[in-house]
């Protein structure tokens, strides 16, 4: 049975904003999340997924309140993600109202963290979002794909390739695969990046990073995504939901549209 892409507005959280900005910096304001997740829902949205990107102690509290509301008024899966450290910060996430929670740095840091997650909610909770950039700077993996750190800033010697099979070993349910040189520049997906990883695991796969036409998430889907995720080109108006649905049906792809 074939199931259909998932078409994902990504909202970027800060301080109880959605902002966006190109390869994480000269962040904009692009609105109030519970409004945009309504719209998103009510246009066709297949999930939503909220990114804190302060995640700081400080905007904890924000963010769970921005997830309860929007739980309230939205009828999509809702994953969360950004500064999620423990199982107990899965705990308090999905209490808030999310289905999903996305991990990052801590399970770098850590990654029995997944196994932990995995075991006491679920592989379906958990969405290992992975910031992966081509090799520079003198780094060098066997893929030439390095996992990467604090919004792309800073590189981590790791391979991608070796990294997403650790975590689907361990248990993480879809990797969220985030090309940092992509990220904001509405120049299209990393192409070789998706199909890289699509040949090294089962899991589902969701492409993130350079959306700027309804063409790329054909080419996304194409290269071996399950889900294709976006923000600029749906909070800026440049594409509407049903518009990149409507492109993806006609190139054959299965949509629900």
């Amino acid at each position: 049975m074939s199931v259909a892409l998932r078409v994902i507005p990504c909202l970027d959280v800060d301080a109880g904003r959605v902002v966006k900005g190109v390869n994480f910096e000269n962040l904009r304001d692009a609105g109030n999340p519970v409004e945009l997740s309504r719209a998103y829902g009510a246009g066709g949205a297949d999930e939503l997924t909220f990114l804190d990107v302060t995640a700081s102690s400080g905007s904890r509290e924000t963010t769970y309140d921005v997830v309860r509301r929007t739980a309230e008024q939205v009828f999509v899966p809702l994953t969360v993600g950004g500064g999620v450290r423990s199982p107990e910060d899965v705990d308090r996430l999905l209490r808030a109202g999310a289905d999903k929670v996305g991990v990052n740095t801590a399970a770098i840091a850590r990654p029995e963290l997944i196994r932990e997650i995995s075991q006491r909610f679920g592989n379906q909770v958990l969405v290992l979002s992975a910031d992966a950039r081509r090799c520079r700077d003198g780094a060098s993996t066997a893929s030439g794909f390095e996992v990467t750190t604090h919004g792309g800033r800073q590189g981590t010697g790791m391979d991608l390739l070796e990294w997403v099979e650790t975590v689907e070993r361990l248990g993480a349910g879809e990797i969220l695969l985030n090309s940092m040189d992509a990220d904001g520049t509405n120049d299209g997906f990393d192409l070789e990046m998706i199909g890289a990883v699509r040949e090294r695991v089962s899991i589902p796969l969701i492409a993130s990073g350079g959306a700027g036409t309804a063409e790329h998430f054909v080419e996304a889907a194409h290269a071996g995504a399950d889900a294709v995720l976006a923000a600029s080109v749906f909070h800026f108006g440049t594409l509407t939901i049903a518009q990149v649905k409507e492109h993806l049906s006609a190139a054959g792809i299965e949509v629900r549209l």
